[in-house]
């Protein structure tokens, strides 16, 4: 009990960690690709060193690799888009869509899983669009940032689900490690391609690299091994539920950090209670009627 109790306590502190995640990527002073690409370079060094005093194996055959890279590009343009977001809005705006994640995993899951549509997932989802509805009628100053978020939660939707495939035959650790590295080589050929229509990668001031460090050890690979660690006690259903607060903690800490500059219409925190009501119902009903088919 006392275990069960100690790991619920650690999950929210590991949610709130995600939440601070916005916080940081408003700090640093990089634009949102060069944030990224220290992010996860930092995270895989962080990694290599968590996989190599864990005696965990590095070698996967070469199919997988490329697989891990290709999810790695996913997970890179994620969290691009996201601090994009937070950049030409507010961390609000970013988390508010953020939320949505949920709306977007419901249907990617059945593709991907071979399973059948949920009726629950559907509903969910009708509510969550009814939510982003009004808040793109209330914030048209910040259509690009909603815009923006949404691509980011579809991404978010999408690597998540294809993790739970990939964890079912590889180490959540050997996952992330060649993910951090397929996402920092993919953004290293991009910023190369890219050439003048980019700016060149700055080296971050002193206060960016404290953010950074941060962001990449605290609340990318620390966050990781951390919640990996406590759902061996947890259920999914405990979990899933305590990770839907992270736009709840990331929004509040926002509003108190940053004041007035994350204040939005009333209209928008209406939308926004509407997707977190939905995205909270999802795994309560999911359990009614688990159930009650075991009645």
């Amino acid at each position: 009990m006392y275990q069960i109790r100690n790991h619920l306590l650690q999950l929210h502190f590991i949610v709130f960690i995600y939440g601070f995640t916005a916080i940081l990527g408003r700090l640093i002073t990089l634009d949102a690709v060069q944030l990224v690409w220290y992010r996860m370079l930092i995270a895989f060094v962080a990694l290599a060193v968590i996989l190599k005093l864990s005696d965990k194996k590095f070698a996967v055959n070469f199919k997988m690799l490329l697989i891990f890279i290709g999810v790695g590009f996913i997970v890179a343009f994620h969290w691009i888009t996201f601090f994009h977001s937070i950049k030409i809005s507010t961390i609000s705006v970013a988390l508010g869509c953020l939320a949505s994640t949920t709306l977007f995993t419901s249907f990617l899951e059945p593709a991907f899983v071979r399973r059948p549509l949920s009726w629950f997932e559907v509903f969910t989802g009708v509510i969550i669009i009814i939510g982003l509805y009004i808040i793109f009628q209330f914030e048209p100053n910040y259509i690009s940032g909603i815009i923006t978020g949404l691509i980011s939660a579809f991404l978010a939707g999408l690597f998540t689900v294809l993790n739970k495939v990939l964890v079912r035959n590889n180490h959540p650790i050997t996952i992330s490690f060649y993910e951090m590295a397929g996402g920092f080589l993919g953004i290293s050929l991009f910023l190369l391609m890219s050439g003048s229509s980019m700016p060149q990668l700055s080296f971050p001031i002193l206060s960016d690299w404290i953010y950074l460090l941060i962001l990449g050890i605290v609340c990318t690979a620390y966050a990781f091994m951390a919640s990996t660690r406590v759902m061996q006690t947890l259920s999914a259903y405990t979990v899933v539920l305590t990770v839907n607060l992270e736009p709840i903690y990331g929004i509040l800490l926002a509003f108190l950090i940053f004041g007035d500059s994350e204040y939005m219409s009333g209209g928008f925190y209406l939308g926004t209670l509407i997707i977190l009501t939905a995205v909270f119902l999802l795994p309560v009903l999911k359990r009614k009627a688990g159930k009650l088919i075991r009645r």
